[in-house]
């Protein structure tokens, strides 16, 4: 039988020949630097490998983790560090100052207190009222935006996102003018159905709905304009209608920006002020949330000011906290323009959805 090492080799093929001649290349040159007259397999040529090369004359790999930032922030400039830093201290010398006049000993009995309870209980019920009407009417309104065609689309959206930017009070004064016993839609319901919104609890849900709905309608559009179609097409080959489709693909797809949205929502529900004393009024026990209360307290006892202030500041850490890439990691990637983690499609017996 003839050696892989004979230079003559009739009965190979081209390639065959043309891999025992790399082989025999290397070894030449192994030998000529004083290496082993075997190369490691590692640097073996081959069809799929390529011509080997030099160890000393490969890339260095690039700096990664931990070094690659030491290297990134000692490159930073001081023209960036010192506004960054002034920033920083002007948006933290304000929760410092909390922090420092806060009543430490005191604050259990200033939190315990009936008015600071109702307070409390109101805005958490309200709130959580607030999300969970944003909720139905949110994800629907997000869907229509982000997945159909239809006139004046744009304008919509931008109508939609306006409360974002819109001062809370003119926001109240428009639910006012809207929903208000002499409102366009108000007085219908008064005249007709007996129902008055202005000054009550509902007004409460209403108001904090009206400026917190656009959070969670901003952050599920997003996520339906970046997530992958071909799951819900897919569905619809299956014989899922659209419902279906929705209820099973969709809202699966979107789940984690839904709960960032959804937590959002809730925390600029709590923390409502402007629009809520316009269009509902202050009474306690029936629309004095704790913004409210916060504003009453100061002007008679600031201790009690800041308790509220400081289970205000408490309950936002929380959704911060909630919010973070290990607790929502859809969410970051959603919220980036990435699509989340496909969802496989369950399929019943009869082929389509189960």
């Amino acid at each position: 039988m003839t050696s892989p090492g004979d230079a003559s080799l009739p009965w190979a093929a081209p390639a065959q020949r043309a891999v025992t001649g790399w082989r025999l290349a290397l070894r030449a040159r192994n030998r000529s630097r004083g290496g082993s007259a075997g190369a490691p397999e590692s640097l073996v040529a081959g069809p799929d490998r390529g011509l080997d090369r030099d160890p000393d004359r490969r890339p260095r790999p690039r700096a990664m983790g931990r070094t690659a930032r030491r290297e990134t922030r000692r490159r930073a400039p001081w023209a960036l560090w010192v506004p960054g830093a002034v920033a920083a201290l002007f948006l933290l010398l304000p929760l410092v100052g909390l922090l420092v006049r806060a009543p430490w000993s005191g604050l259990p009995d200033l939190i315990t207190k009936h008015s600071v309870r109702e307070a409390l209980l109101l805005s958490l019920e309200t709130a959580t009222a607030a999300t969970a009407l944003s909720l139905v009417f949110g994800i629907p309104l997000a869907w229509l935006l982000a997945r159909t065609r239809f006139p004046g689309r744009s304008l919509l959206r931008a109508l939609v996102t306006l409360p974002l930017v819109l001062p809370p009070v003119v926001g109240g004064v428009a639910l006012l003018l809207a929903l208000g016993r002499r409102g366009i839609v108000g007085q219908r319901l008064d005249d007709w159905f007996g129902i008055t919104l202005p000054f009550t609890t509902a007004g409460v849900v209403i108001a904090q709905t009206f400026v917190a709905m656009p959070f969670l309608v901003v952050s599920v559009e997003g996520a339906l304009n970046s997530a992958d179609r071909r799951f819900e097409d897919a569905a619809a080959t299956l014989g899922a209608g659209p419902w279906t489709t929705f209820r099973r693909v969709t809202v699966p797809l979107v789940a984690p920006a839904v709960a960032a949205g959804a937590a959002l929502c809730w925390a600029r529900a709590l923390g409502e002020f402007g629009a809520t004393i316009t269009f509902a009024g202050n009474f306690p026990g029936t629309t004095t949330t704790m913004p409210l209360a916060v504003y009453l307290a100061l002007e008679t006892d600031t201790d009690a000011a800041i308790a509220l202030s400081l289970v205000l500041l408490a309950v936002c850490v929380a959704v911060l906290v909630a919010l973070r890439a290990r607790w929502f990691p859809g969410a970051r990637r959603l919220l980036r323009g990435r699509a989340s983690r496909p969802t496989p499609v369950a399929v019943g017996p009869e082929g389509g959805l189960g």
